[in-house]
């Protein structure tokens, strides 16, 4: 969910400089490419007083073109800018795509709010939708019934989501509630104003109605972390912890291209997917060898479990309707980042199109990871460790009262991972009566409904190029009979995902589901394919009902992993309009096509996340949970390619 919140506060800044031109065809969209489009659009006649950008990116060129590109970089590819429009005067939206060769236009298309659902929220609208329902007669009369006064409470904007409401369809339409603020210091959070809730027509400037459910007692204790009661004297038992590297840090970073040990990985960022990674690929034995094409989180959506008349709404796609990407936070050395740190700058658009740069958007530095190796042999007497590290490539993000992390780790020993972290205030409820069947009591009288966060990473797979397969391998157990007649063997079965309708699958920790990336081309001194194995968490997935409108609209959540044929215009799991799509966009519609997986150019989609039952230990701020998934190699190489790493020197005393 979110809030009102101003994406060009302090920690973003305008940008009026010239940036070189682009060079690589996947290098990051510049300031001056994004005037440049905005300039092209003016030039058209296409940006009037209504006219809003939603949503500015790079029009990243087909993997072809690319791949013609790395082979003769004189290949010539046009340089895109895509962009969602919205023209608040009449809530139609469109999606652009501007040639910044040319400098043309290269195609405008309306999206139709009825079969495609809308472009995305704006912080505009944010304020628009809190000013309207602080002026309405009826959502004022409301709170003054509950003998709360209506300037102390903040309006807190949602998504609408999608029900068959006759009276909504084709609308752009948004959802408020409200929180109550006593003073600037106090934590709305802390005080919801639960039964009641305003439905906000966005284009008409309306509220179009007042849905005053249940006249529930407000929560009076204060939610600031340092306020009554949680207030105590803070510990002054932990000593410094300093980490440096006086030689300086192990990796280079060379217009977005990050060169660490044996990885080399492009660094993108995007307005709606944040942080992406291009072009991974490991250097073993003086060969570049591919792992990912591209790799980013496409979607996440969280979804909450209280049914009841001013809450059943209650699920938000925050990349794909809120583009929470754009409130990307300016990370602090000693605070969110400890080391010897690079950072990089983002730089994304505004509601009106015009650059912004968040500074220090991205984190990169070194971890000590414990021990790589070790081994004391009793027959040759070997005495052997190695210590292991890994990169980090990191960004956080915060959506209203929600903050997430998102940190990509590159290990020594080839292995990737993503790690998804939550913290921030749960979304509240007030909960007079104690635990219920659908929250939590978190303090007197305060609850925090059920809810499930879940993410969608999509992985552009080239492990030693683009041809590859799937299979899905399962621990099995052997019967007892002559070929196991004491019963302790064990196997492991392989089942080969031929087309886009095998490719559908859920996890089973039971029986350590995993899956097999492979190339059926390249081959391994063993004579097997070369391949990389995805270790998911097997967390639950998504727990709405098949029926209901959140099961439709985020599909992708039904499974742990889907296996797509490349297409360069599948992007979003959800569909490229999530905002009141009416369902079964993105995933569930491609794979109907049912196309040949089996050693072609694929897509995972893979499924994580988190559910979460709120403890008091969660208020007022949530401590770190965490959640996320692993790519290991198996048998990409010949043997362990850390052999070569040397003892730790001077930090190893013996």
């Amino acid at each position: 969910m979110t809030t009102v919140a101003d994406p060009t506060a302090d920690r973003n800044r305008l940008v009026h400089e010239i940036d070189r031109p682009a060079d690589h065809p996947l290098r990051r969209l510049t300031a001056a490419e994004m005037t440049s489009a905005r300039e092209v659009l003016e030039r058209a006649g296409m940006v009037t007083a209504d006219t809003r950008f939603v949503y500015v990116g790079l029009h990243e060129p087909d993997k072809s073109d690319v791949r013609a590109y790395q082979r003769d970089p004189a290949h010539h590819i046009d340089r895109r800018c895509r962009m969602y429009l919205l023209d608040q005067a009449t809530g139609q939206g469109s999606r652009v795509v501007i040639s910044l060769d040319d400098r043309s236009i290269v195609s405008n298309t309306a999206v139709d709010p009825v079969r495609d659902g809308q472009v995305s929220l704006l912080d505009e609208e944010f304020e628009i939708a809190d000013k309207l329902v602080a002026a309405d007669e009826s959502w004022c009369a409301a709170l003054r019934r509950r003998g709360i006064d209506p300037a102390k409470v903040r309006g807190v904007p949602l998504s609408a989501g999608h029900f068959g409401f006759t009276d909504e369809i084709g609308k752009r339409m948004a959802r408020v509630v409200g929180f109550c603020q006593e003073d600037e210091k106090d934590l709305p959070w802390a005080h919801p104003i639960d039964g009641l809730v305003a439905y906000v027509d966005l284009t008409a400037r309306t509220v179009q109605k007042i849905v005053d459910d249940a006249d529930l007692p407000v929560p009076a204790e204060r939610g600031e972390w340092d306020a009554e009661p949680h207030a105590s004297p803070r510990r002054n038992t932990l000593k410094p912890l300093e980490i440096t590297q006086p030689e300086g840090p192990s990796f280079t970073v060379d217009d977005d291209v990050l060169t660490w040990e044996n990885w080399s990985v492009r660094i993108g960022f995007d307005g709606r997917e944040g942080l992406t990674l291009h072009e991974v690929s490991y250097l073993d034995n003086g060969r570049r060898r591919p792992v990912l094409y591209r790799a980013s989180v496409a979607e996440m959506v969280v979804f909450y479990a209280d049914p009841s008349p001013s809450r059943f709404y209650q699920n938000y796609f925050d990349t794909g309707e809120y583009m929470f990407c754009r409130y990307t936070n300016s990370l602090k050395l000693g605070c969110d980042c400890l080391g010897e740190i690079h950072y990089l700058d983002a730089t994304i658009a505004d509601d009106h199109g015009r650059p912004c740069t968040i500074d220090n958007a991205i984190c990169i530095h070194e971890e000590d990871y414990g021990l790589l190796w070790k081994h004391n042999d009793m027959f040759n007497g070997m005495s052997e460790s190695r210590r292991s590290r890994r990169l980090v490539i990191s960004f956080f993000t915060t959506i209203g009262n929600y903050d997430y992390g998102f940190y990509w780790y590159l290990y020594l020993d080839g292995t990737i991972e993503l790690e998804a972290k939550a913290t921030g205030v749960v979304f509240t409820s007030a909960l007079p009566d104690g635990d219920s069947a659908y929250a939590n009591e978190l303090a007197p009288g305060l609850g925090a409904p059920f809810h499930q966060h879940m993410f969608c990473a999509r992985l552009d797979m080239a492990v030693d190029g683009d041809a590859n397969a799937v299979d899905e391998l399962d621990a099995a157990r052997v019967p007892m009979g002559p070929d196991n007649p004491y019963g302790n063997a064990f196997t492991r079965t392989a089942t080969r995902l031929y087309r886009e309708s095998d490719g559908q699958r859920t996890g089973d920790a039971s029986i350590g589901r995993v899956w097999r990336i492979s190339n059926p081309d390249k081959r391994n001194r063993l004579g097997n394919p070369v391949g990389y194995v995805l270790h998911s968490q097997n967390a639950p997935l998504m727990l709405a009902d098949e029926n209901s409108s959140t099961h439709r609209r985020a599909n992708f959540a039904t499974k742990h992993l889907w296996v797509t044929r490349y297409d360069p215009e599948e992007r979003y799991p959800a569909g490229e309009y999530v905002y009141q799509n009416h369902g079964h966009a993105g995933l569930p519609t491609w794979v109907t096509a049912d196309r040949d997986i089996d050693g072609q150019d694929i897509v995972l989609w893979h499924t994580f996340g988190l559910t979460h039952f709120p403890r008091p230990e969660d208020w007022p701020v949530m401590p770190m949970d965490y959640t996320g998934f692993t790519l290991k190699a198996d048998g990409f190489f010949d043997r362990n390619p850390t052999l070569d790493v040397p003892p730790n020197g001077r930090s190893c005393h013996g």
